[in-house]
């Protein structure tokens, strides 16, 4: 009997042990640099808009799209992936008036969960 306990909890400790374990295969995409910058103020509208990821994101199911504040879609809806950094993703804009445009994007992690986030930037004159 002691052999069998001493076996179930070795096996135990060994799968609690793996699910603690950080494997960066099981991590979610995160977005660590746009252009413009999060929550930024710009004088000029920027000729296309850039999102970074801490790793390479998925090509398909990708997406970016740049809303005005009144809730119109003002991206050329043309977003591409990096050929030679699969972790950028960007789209281009039309000249932008000035006004608060917030940024909502979908990638596909490296662990292939969707992941959406948005970020905002402001342009005046």
């Amino acid at each position: 009997m002691k052999f069998n306990y001493a076996k179930s909890f070795l096996k135990s400790l060994l799968f609690t042990v793996a699910l603690a374990s950080p494997f960066s295969v099981f991590a979610h995409a995160i977005m660590v640099k746009s252009q413009p910058e999060q929550n930024t103020t710009i004088t000029a509208s920027p000729k296309q808009i850039d999102v970074w990821f801490n790793d390479k994101v998925g090509g398909e199911y990708k997406a970016v799209a740049v809303i005005d504040s009144k809730g119109n879609r003002v991206d050329n809806k043309d977003v591409q992936q990096e050929i030679l950094d699969g972790s950028h993703l960007y789209c281009t804009v039309p000249d932008l008036p000035p006004d608060t445009y917030t940024v909502r994007y979908r990638v596909v992690s490296i662990d292939t969960h969707i992941v959406t986030g948005k970020f905002q930037f402001t342009i005046k004159p």
